[in-house]
């Protein structure tokens, strides 16, 4: 569990931090990630900027509109309900993919685009069964998947996911998501990106391999990829401070570029 407060407001749960700025940082969980993952980013982050962190209603919302583009309308729905006009976003696994697709059908909003070990070209995490699932041993040895470390994995992830995956009305949940997710592939739309783009990726992913990182970077124009080694599918989590300063590079130099932009328009 995070250590943030959750706001509970006009059907949306949400982590809210930060000082108002012009480009809030809306940061996008993924499957079984949970807002605890992002704990060290909101940290860092908020101290000079808003931070918004939406909790996907995985579990709640109604099993006919459940798939990733419903996640996206909730996510876009969130947006447009805190009044957010330009934003960054920033997306792990799930959350990627909610962010490359929220991206492509919004880009005026988008500032920019940071993705992390996301999904849309390439799957190989649970899979869309979970055999062994009352194996708790079993579900340990997924979750270590999950990090280059396996001791980074905590009795309370394992927990978490363990009583997800045996909970019978939640498991269907998940693995319709996990479905959706394997048929909104990305690759053709790719192209039409046009908002700067940061990828970064742990090198020793294997959930989404670092090839997967390499094929996002050749299919989005101008994107940027900054590798991690010693670091699995999660770095915002596993690389907190390696991860944190990447980020703020990006983010700084983008309104460098857009502060040398406005001063040129100017002396015009």
């Amino acid at each position: 569990m995070t250590d943030y407060p959750i706001t509970e407001e006009s059907g949306f749960k949400y982590i809210e931090l930060g000082p108002e700025s012009d480009t809030p940082l809306v940061l996008l969980h993924g499957l079984f990630g949970t807002a605890s993952n992002f704990d060290e980013v909101m940290k860092y982050f908020s101290k000079r900027r808003r931070v918004y962190l939406p909790l996907l209603p995985i579990f709640e919302m109604s099993l006919r509109k459940l798939s990733v583009m419903g996640l996206v309308e909730y996510v876009s729905s969130f947006i447009d309900f805190k009044g957010m006009d330009r934003i960054d976003v920033l997306g792990n696994s799930l959350g990627g993919h909610l962010a490359l697709l929220y991206t492509l059908h919004h880009q005026q909003k988008v500032r920019s685009m940071i993705l992390s070990g996301s999904s849309g070209l390439y799957e190989s995490a649970f899979g869309t069964t979970f055999p062994r699932r009352e194996d708790y041993e079993y579900i340990r040895k997924k979750v270590q998947l999950t990090f280059y470390d396996p001791e980074i994995t905590t009795k309370d992830m394992v927990d978490e996911i363990f009583n997800v995956v045996n909970n019978r009305a939640k498991a269907i949940r998940i693995v319709k998501t996990a479905k959706s997710a394997i048929h909104h592939n990305v690759a053709d739309q790719l192209y039409k990106i046009q908002v700067p783009t940061l990828l970064v990726w742990g090198i020793q992913d294997t959930i989404t391999p670092i090839f997967v990182g390499e094929k996002f970077n050749e299919l989005i124009k101008g994107s940027f990829l900054k590798t991690i080694d010693k670091c699995g599918h999660a770095p915002m989590l596993e690389t907190p401070g390696e991860f944190n300063q990447i980020l703020e590079e990006f983010l700084e130099n983008l309104e460098l570029e857009s502060a040398n932009s406005e001063k040129g328009i100017e002396q015009k």
